[in-house]
């Protein structure tokens, strides 16, 4: 159900507006450790361990928060895989994929343009 935060540009949405549900999913997405984890999933589906080891510096106690909000956010699907020993697996929804193009241009941009910023960013 859409809510009414104003007149936007797209929609009824308004990202600009105090009370908009856009806010939650920006602060969300604007999240290095979430921005990150949507990378790396986009080369395929990643065990918990694979997916910290990627991410340089994310504790678990991080990754488990970042992972469990891009999973109620419908971003990211967690699978519990009955092996022995049992284990998580983590992919994009199509959501998350949705997501992960501008996520990328971001990083790319960044990436690419840091030795221009002062103090080399």
């Amino acid at each position: 159900m859409a809510v009414d935060c104003g007149s936007g540009a797209h929609s009824v949405h308004d990202v600009y507006k105090a009370q908009c549900p856009c806010r939650s999913m920006l602060d969300l997405l604007a999240n290095k450790w979430s921005a990150l984890a949507i990378g790396a999933l986009e080369d395929g589906v990643l065990r918990f361990g694979e997916l910290q080891r990627r991410l340089e510096g994310v504790s678990p106690k991080v990754l488990t928060q970042t992972l469990r909000r891009l999973e109620d956010h419908g971003l990211v699907h967690r699978e519990v895989v009955p092996a022995v020993p049992l284990h998580v697996e983590y992919s994009l929804t199509d959501l998350g994929w949705d997501a992960a193009v501008p996520l990328r241009g971001l990083r790319l941009w960044v990436e690419d343009n840091l030795d221009r910023l002062p103090s080399g960013g």
